[in-house]
């Protein structure tokens, strides 16, 4: 791999939590890191301008979507994504591996990668009502129908890298089954070895220099299997792991999760947690030792007019903000509190226009941007647990 490297400059006293550096041949991530998520191609609503301006070092952008529309051949043609999306920093794209859960069985059990709502924690309750599914996975790889057309496609290893190489990211991941929290053991431990088996057929077919293959582990909430995963992943040439599948039936499974997987990876190369956003989930990672983290949370609540705060996150189409003349948080510097009150937002969502869209989704990901930040110059000052514990006692998710 050209012009890639992780360095591990600080780790933290009393937790596994570690300030590091992924160098790219676009550019340099500064760990603990969150993923901004723009899954076509475009981080909801900002300009790469403004994410710059935000504190974002790396997007993620995701590689079914982009096959089905504009297609990854189209994308190769145009330069690759980072001409396409003029974004001239480090890239990530996934393998599609989730999509495969989300358009399987996700509908048909009606569950997230953490119980049945997704990321947030709740009581576990089985479905009452199954889906039909839009895939059909076999020990090659999978069949899916496009939620656009209905159309068939089929995704392999192979097939993924190849997309994945067309995409042109500096970070890319294996291809990989996510198991649902309701699978079997049994099941998931079938689908561990197929992930396994597809792993080594991602590298052997993984062909450019100037892209960094990241291998998956999964074995669902299960402690042998997640071991096994871990071990298996971890003895193969990645530059770095994702810690993927389900997660468990709550926060608590998933902190389990992580104490059972991240022990048994080398530690000198990078750890993503898959798909996990929420501040409380970043320290609780970052306390286990993970260095990336990427989610749609931020951007996804934004549009539907949640904002977050550090006394937690709130609706801003509450009456009580009809006359407020407060920014969404007192002191953040965003352009969006620098600039306007919560009455104004709470107007422009109520009429529907597009720029309260755009405004909270600049506040949440400054928010999250800002908060890493924070979280990495507490590892450098050995106050990481002492800045974790200040922050979620003022934290609460019912809002303020």
């Amino acid at each position: 791999m050209e012009n890639f490297s992780f360095q591990i400059i600080k780790k933290d006293r009393k937790s596994s939590a570690r300030l590091g550096e992924i160098n790219t041949p676009h550019g340099r991530i500064h760990t603990p890191a969150f993923v901004s998520v723009g899954t076509q191609a475009t981080v909801k609503s900002l300009s790469p301008d403004e994410l710059k301006d935000l504190g974002a070092e790396i997007i993620l952008a995701n590689t079914y979507h982009l096959l089905l529309r504009p297609g990854d051949k189209i994308i190769k043609y145009l330069g690759g994504l980072h001409k396409f999306m003029n974004w001239n920093g480090p890239i990530m794209t996934d393998s599609g591996g989730f999509q495969v859960f989300s358009l399987g069985l996700a509908l048909i059990h009606g569950v997230g990668k953490i119980a049945n709502i997704f990321p947030e924690e709740a009581n576990f309750k089985p479905p009452t009502k199954n889906k039909d599914k839009f895939t059909k996975i076999d020990n090659d790889g999978v069949t899916f129908k496009s939620h656009l057309d209905g159309r068939t496609h089929r995704l392999t290893p192979e097939k993924s890298i190849e997309i994945q190489e067309n995409l042109g990211a500096d970070i890319i991941f294996a291809f990989d089954e996510c198991t649902s929290p309701l699978s079997s053991k049994n099941y998931t431990g079938l689908a561990m070895k197929r992930t396994h088996n597809w792993a080594t057929r991602c590298l052997k077919a993984k062909k450019r220099k100037d892209q960094a293959l990241f291998g998956i582990v999964q074995g669902g909430e299960y402690g042998d299997l997640r071991e096994e995963s871990a071990k298996f992943i971890n003895s193969l040439p990645f530059f770095g792991f994702g810690i993927g599948g389900s997660l468990g039936k709550s926060k608590k499974d998933m902190h389990q999760i992580l104490e059972w997987t991240v022990p048994l990876l080398d530690e000198k190369k990078p750890r993503h947690l898959l798909g996990i956003g929420e501040p409380e989930d970043l320290f609780n990672g970052i306390e286990r030792g993970i260095d990336l983290f990427d989610c749609v949370i931020p951007t996804r609540i934004a549009r539907n007019r949640t904002v977050f705060t550090k006394k937690g996150r709130f609706s801003l189409v509450k009456s009580e903000f009809i006359k407020d003349k407060n920014p969404i948080e007192k002191g953040c510097q965003c352009y969006a509190c620098r600039n306007f009150s919560r009455a104004y937002l709470n107007h422009l969502f109520k009429a529907e226009e597009i720029l309260a869209h755009r405004l909270a989704t600049i506040h949440n990901l400054y928010f999250i941007m800002n908060l890493m930040k924070q979280i990495r110059e507490s590892i450098r000052g050995n106050r990481f647990l002492k800045f974790k514990n200040e922050f979620l006692r003022r934290y609460k998710k019912s809002g303020i």
